[in-house]
């Protein structure tokens, strides 16, 4: 490895990947990795569109993989991940081919600007931990394996980065939030059902006519005192009706060749939650140990609700008012920041964020307009 003031070169093997994409493996120095490559923290710019995909430095994580290093003479075997500009220059090794070679991948050398932080030619998709770590390590000249592959498009770097941390701990709120930013990939079903959902919870979170405007956290947003609602919660509720046949939003998903219908649902979610708003306001936009209709018992309950009182609607009647006066007949037996759920026997601070709590709840709910509607 050779270094300049402004970049450094590596011997590197070359491939393609994908849609003739470059790909790179090659060997840095365990300290050099951060002055190449930027780590793109997940966060909202001023026009709220969503930048970066990384979470947030995990402290302990780093000390531990410092301490490890700082050891002597350790096996760090791991592979970094990067995402790099097609400012990278490849140029391949001359000479006749081995006998045997399979033609998969080419030698040669590989030089990589070294530019100031926030402008560097690479981000790290994968080995952010271990990336800070090894630049506070004692021992800086760690020999550390790099897989690079090049591409200053932002959505293929989120998908690799959601597809590489699929299977690690990774939190589910922040795959859930950079999934709607990514269009192309196809991917895996259990993820590509999640899509929708999200994209819809950060629409009314966003849209300041939503009766949830600002107030659903979300990984990328700054401490904020109206952010009470976990994005989980919502989105679970959207989820669910998504995928019960009989569900307010389920006419609306994609269903063979038709795309889903972001639009239609996104409006009967407005209609039903500006209604709930309306009815309970004093239960409204308050942190959840106030207000358990905030809690997620709280949302995935009325969410149910929610397919219920649309199943009964006819389509002119899906508006504020109709809804409303539906909510009406289940208001005298909601208990969300005082007093004691008859139906179910516990205060209403009890209600907890557990299947069997929330299974009640519903119950409770649907109970109680099925009786109120009959009378």
């Amino acid at each position: 490895m050779s270094r300049a003031k402004s970049e450094i070169v590596v011997r590197a093997l070359h491939t393609q990947q994908g849609d003739r994409l470059d790909v790179y493996a090659f060997f840095i120095r365990g300290a050099d990795i951060v002055k190449v490559a930027d780590i793109s923290r997940v966060e909202r710019d001023d026009s709220d569109s969503l930048k970066g995909f990384q979470r947030p430095e995990i402290r302990n994580h780093v000390r531990g993989i410092v301490e490890y290093l700082n050891q002597g003479a350790v096996l760090f075997p791991n592979a970094i991940i990067l995402a790099m500009s097609p400012e990278v220059r490849f140029s391949a090794s001359r000479g006749t081919k081995p006998i045997g070679d399979e033609g998969i991948a080419q030698s040669g050398t590989l030089t990589i600007p070294v530019y100031q932080e926030g402008k560097r030619v690479a981000w790290i998709v994968d080995g952010q931990q271990r990336s800070l770590a090894l630049a506070q390590a004692s021992k800086q000249d760690i020999p550390v394996p790099v897989v690079g592959f090049v591409s200053d498009n932002l959505e293929v770097q989120r998908e690799q980065f959601i597809l590489v941390n699929k299977a690690k701990p990774l939190p589910s709120r922040l795959i859930n939030e950079l999934l709607p930013e990514t269009g192309g990939i196809l991917l895996p079903r259990d993820l590509s059902s999640r899509r929708v959902p999200s994209e819809i919870c950060g629409l009314l979170n966003r849209d300041a006519s939503s009766p949830f405007f600002r107030l659903i956290k979300r990984p990328s947003d700054k401490a904020s005192s109206t952010s009470v609602i976990t994005d989980t919660a919502v989105i679970t509720m959207i989820k669910n009706s998504m995928n019960n046949p009989l569900g307010a939003l389920a006419p609306y998903k994609a269903t063979g060749r038709e795309a889903p219908d972001v639009e239609s649902m996104y409006r009967l979610l407005c209609v039903f939650w500006s209604a709930v708003k309306a009815t309970f306001p004093e239960a409204w936009g308050k942190d959840p140990r106030h207000s358990r209709l905030m809690h997620s018992a709280g949302i995935e309950a009325m969410g149910v609700l929610m397919d219920r009182i649309f199943a009964k609607l006819s389509a002119a009647e899906e508006d504020q008012k109709t809804v409303q006066r539906e909510l009406a007949k289940i208001a005298p037996s909601c208990r969300w920041t005082k007093g004691t759920w008859e139906a179910l026997g516990l205060a209403w601070n009890e209600i907890q964020n557990t299947p069997r709590d929330i299974r009640r709840l519903q119950e409770a709910l649907v109970r109680a307009y099925t009786t109120e509607s009959r009378r």
